[in-house]
């Protein structure tokens, strides 16, 4: 197990590392303060500055315009990316986009791939992932009442989805629906493309998180998918194959999720010491003498750097065992480094 930075890598961090410090964290109080829409041709000039340094689409394809990135490598890049909220979006590798890309790659006709794939890679067009349901625990994904029936050469949608993040906007989703009812509990559900225009296709609302319904990209959606009629080419995969693809899916995310938090909980710790090295608290004193404050930078940084050894770690198991043999590890990742961002944050403010 080795987990040496190359070079390469290093001087690819270095270049993400100094755009997002000069050219997004400037960003952010427009971003927070205004509405996303009206940072759009913002946003598209950023992109393009990406791209001339052949930054964009660092973990998908070099035949469709990535950087073709492995998984390693990619977690390094969201660690990065994670130091602001507009990291992912700005370098074409934001969810849920990367996680519908890999699966078109990987299970999409070529039809879809020339479609949807190649447009989503390039930015052109964006996506969403359509699988919590209303009244079922998103914890089970095998509890699903969302159905699509086949009549003639279509299917037929009927169902209730939410928190389909960054439907608003989107092109096409990716919808999980039940197809083989009659089938093992772990084959009933496939994928399927919606266009979002689809007549049937109806974004309720975007659901209010922690008080902000958000917009754009940057929101989670109530869908509902009423007599929504698609043509059966729109199927993702093998019918019956919904859980396998979406395993395909969910295991690398969850790292790229993760790494993004690290990256999080960098820039909270890097404004913690910062505050506690500048807050005068008395003539000749700072908040940073104090022993309390002292023990939460230790025991934040020792937090942080245990919580991303385990990601790498994961990272590590995935490319070497596969991701089911990694699930264990994959598991452990998603609570543990969601805690640790949680109390990072929240001694930062304290600070």
């Amino acid at each position: 197990m080795d987990f040496t930075i190359s070079e390469k890598m290093k001087t690819i961090l270095g270049m993400i590392d100094e755009f997002v410090d000069k050219e997004l964290i400037p960003l952010e109080p427009e971003f927070l303060t205004r509405p996303s829409t009206s940072l759009r041709p913002v946003f598209e000039e950023k992109r393009k500055m990406v791209k001339k340094m052949e930054l964009w689409a660092p973990n998908h394809p070099k035949e469709y315009g990535g950087m073709e990135l492995n998984l390693m490598e990619h977690a390094l890049v969201s660690e990065s990316l994670g130091r602001s909220p507009l990291g992912h979006y700005i370098f074409g590798c934001q969810a849920p986009d990367a996680g519908n890309i890999e699966i078109l790659h990987q299970f999409g006709s070529d039809e879809q791939k020339a479609k949807y794939l190649r447009p989503l890679v390039d930015g052109e067009i964006r996506s969403c992932f359509s699988m919590t349901e209303v009244e079922l625990p998103g914890s089970n994904p095998v509890m699903m009442d969302t159905t699509a029936v086949k009549d003639g050469d279509d299917y037929v949608i009927n169902g209730q989805k939410w928190y389909t993040s960054s439907a608003d906007g989107a092109e096409f989703a990716i919808v999980m629906v039940v197809t083989n009812p009659e089938a093992g509990p772990y084959m009933q559900a496939s994928m399927i493309i919606v266009p979002t225009d689809t007549p049937g296709f109806n974004l309720v609302r975007n659901i209010p998180v922690m008080g902000h319904a958000g917009e754009d990209y940057f929101s989670h959606a109530e869908i509902l998918y009423q007599n929504c009629r698609v043509p059966q080419s729109n199927l993702l995969g093998p019918e019956g194959h919904g859980f396998v693809i979406a395993q395909e899916r969910l295991g690398p995310g969850r790292i790229h999720h993760c790494m993004r938090w690290i990256g999080i909980c960098n820039r909270a710790f890097d404004l913690m010491v910062a505050r506690a090295r500048d807050r005068i608290i008395a003539p000749d004193r700072k908040l940073a003498t104090k022993q309390i404050i002292q023990s939460w930078i230790a025991e934040c940084a020792a937090d942080i750097q245990a919580a991303r050894l385990m990601v790498l770690h994961a990272a590590w198991m995935i490319e070497t065992v596969g991701k089911k043999e990694a699930r264990k590890e994959i598991s452990l990742i998603k609570f543990v480094v969601a805690n640790v961002m949680q109390k990072v944050i929240d001694q930062a403010l304290q600070v």
